[in-house]
């Protein structure tokens, strides 16, 4: 509600006010947008391992196109290219699988500066579990922030140099845990990152 009546305030006068007004109007719509856009995340990190779908057979391939559908828009805008090696069927839940493969692609995507991200998707059998990645061409990260950077709201970057709440990959940690699995990175900076994520082979559900 907050943000419908400051977006009405923003249309109706904009311009018909003296700047100071037309200023404090922007500051409280983009206050406002960017409260519900923490609020969804926040609900959708919450609701990991409380609202989940009960685990089952899923082919990975079509997780992962779930995923790729989500973000069509912002994978054409930039140009985005992303390939993969033939995937596995997995236990688990397909809606939270898929967000995972969406927020890492749509990060590898975003932190891709002055150049085509370019995004390569693969598995592996490891003894009992499958073996994820998701590899990028991206700005990279310090070995320092290796942990940090799963910790809920930790941010690297400022908001307007990219966009975020610093969730998302909290949120891919949670699923991964709630799979059984866990989640890491390689990288350096400059060279691209790749995260790996593990699903084990039989089915583990964490409360």
């Amino acid at each position: 509600m907050v943000s419908s009546f400051a977006r009405l305030l923003k249309n109706r006068y904009k311009g018909k006010l003296d700047q100071d007004a037309d200023d404090f109007i922007n500051f409280a719509v983009d206050g406002a947008n960017r409260m519900q856009v923490l609020i969804t995340d926040l609900l959708a990190y919450s609701r990991v391992g409380r609202w989940g779908n009960e685990f089952k057979e899923e082919s990975s391939d079509a997780v992962l196109e779930r995923a790729l559908s989500n973000l069509k828009v912002v994978v054409e805008q930039r140009g985005a290219v992303v390939t993969r090696d033939p995937l596995p069927v997995m236990m688990g839940d397909d809606s939270q699988l898929a967000q995972l493969f969406q927020n890492l692609i749509g990060n590898a995507v975003k932190f891709c500066k002055d150049r085509t991200p370019h995004i390569h998707v693969s598995s592996e059998r490891r003894g009992n579990k499958w073996v994820f990645s998701v590899r990028d061409n991206g700005i990279g990260i310090a070995p320092e922030y290796f942990e940090r950077i799963f910790l809920i709201f930790q941010r690297l970057h400022g908001k307007q140099e990219y966009p975020g709440t610093g969730i998302g990959l909290a949120i891919c940690r949670k699923v991964a845990e709630r799979h059984g699995g866990r989640i890491w990175v390689e990288s350096e900076p400059g060279s691209g990152s790749t995260f790996y994520f593990t699903i084990p082979m039989e089915r583990e559900i964490k409360p």
